[in-house]
């Protein structure tokens, strides 16, 4: 049994969710591997994804310029993405995950290709909208055919069965 003050420990360690990453396409888009190798963990809502603009390839790697800072603004997202497909199916500003009173929503922000959830497409052609998310569903960020595929798994109420 773990003490309370660990408990809260681990409350602020492990993640309130994370997005793993299930095809090779998505693994390769997570740019920090900070946690896991095919995990994005989401620590805070709303949680905001898109894709890295500032990126440059030199004999096939993957090189990040350098991003200038604006006085006092924010970035755009909680992750960035690469994407790497001849057509680019992850926007700039592409999707958020947010926590609402009935659970857990994904929201497109208005991308060009969509998002979908499991098989249910939203938005798309620049039109955001949102869909109810729930702990086991298949995230594809872009078209049906898109290659970026993650499983959302739900991990902030696991603390206390531990």
């Amino acid at each position: 049994m773990l003490s309370n003050e660990k408990r809260e420990l681990l409350r602020t360690m492990i993640p309130k969710a994370v997005l793993k990453a299930i095809t090779p396409e998505a693994k390769h888009s997570i740019i920090k591997r900070t946690f896991h190798q095919d995990i994005i963990p989401i620590y805070n809502y709303p949680f905001r994804m898109g894709r890295e603009a500032r990126v440059k390839y030199i004999d096939g790697e993957v090189i990040l310029q350098e991003r200038h800072k604006l006085s006092g603004q924010e970035p755009n997202n909680d992750v960035y993405l690469l994407d790497n497909g001849e057509y680019l199916q992850i926007s700039r500003e592409h999707c958020n995950i947010l926590k609402t009173a009935d659970g857990f929503t994904l929201q497109d922000r208005g991308s060009a290709c969509g998002s979908m959830v499991n098989k249910f497409s939203i938005g798309g052609d620049d039109h955001d909208g949102s869909v109810p998310l729930n702990d086991g569903d298949i995230i594809t960020l872009g078209s049906k055919e898109s290659p970026y595929k993650y499983k959302f798994i739900v991990l902030e109420n696991e603390i206390d069965n531990l």
